[in-house]
């Protein structure tokens, strides 16, 4: 039975090689964002390397309307269906300080809007028993960090939704698999300073795909990731507020 995958945020770097590998497996693709110019070629490109279906769909975190099209023609597919959700936006802290106007497209692109998407498609889930949702989040989920706390608030409470996502979903047969990962090669982290262990996105679709096929339930990629964050969760909070991190 064939495996389709929706994939918001479908034009990042990190879901491109996703949808690269998912194509090497023979999965049909519907490819999800707003720059639908893109998209489109990124649909012709998969198909041409195999993909059975490569279909490009708009999708704007920020614009709750549209998500009713995008799960229509995901209840039209048949076979087993599948999410893997990469949306999020970063502005600086320093910018969002200076316009807290900013705090409200962080938080939807990288929270609400994919929250609130996977409410409307989790009873499409449920009903056929079967299907697995990768939500990707981010390491900086896991402290508030002066140099990005509102991002960083955000990935927390999308961690949080997609844990009782992943309880809900497994009692029909569904899996959820939360992916933390740690600096990647992005068009988001370009020109950051103080950027260490960066890995290739190509490295971030090779442990999602490791984490499916072995049901795991909260990922680090690269997985050295999973330890540093334990250092900086466990200094205390009257030492960890003096640092400049």
């Amino acid at each position: 039975m064939s495996e389709t995958w929706i994939i918001l945020g479908a034009t990042s770097s990190m879901a491109r090689a996703l949808a690269r590998a998912l194509t090497e497996r023979g999965d049909n693709l519907l490819l999800a964002g707003r720059d639908m110019d893109e998209l489109e070629q990124m649909a012709e490109d998969c198909r041409l390397r195999g993909a059975p279906v490569a279909e490009a769909v708009a999708f704007d975190a920020r614009d709750p309307k549209g998500f009713a099209v995008l799960v229509s023609r995901a209840e039209a597919v048949e076979g087993t269906l599948n999410a893997a959700v990469f949306v999020g936006s970063m502005p600086e802290q320093a910018e969002i300080d200076a316009d807290p106007s900013l705090v409200d497209g962080t938080i939807a692109d990288s929270f609400t809007g994919p929250a609130r998407f996977l409410q409307m498609l989790a009873p499409l889930i449920e009903a056929r028993g079967k299907g697995t949702v990768v939500g990707v989040g981010s390491v900086a989920g896991d402290r508030g960090r002066l140099g990005n706390y509102v991002y960083g608030s955000a990935k927390a409470g999308f961690a949080t939704y997609l844990s009782g996502l992943r309880n809900r979903l497994t009692r029909s047969g569904g899996h959820v698999i939360t992916v933390k990962p740690g600096f990647v090669d992005t068009a988001m982290t370009w020109g950051i300073e103080g950027m260490f262990l960066v890995a290739p996105p190509e490295k971030v679709a090779e442990d999602i795909l490791k984490a499916v096929r072995k049901k795991r339930n909260v990922i680090y990629t690269p997985f050295f990731w999973r330890w540093i964050m334990l250092i900086i969760r466990s200094v205390p909070e009257p030492i960890f507020k003096k640092l400049s991190i």
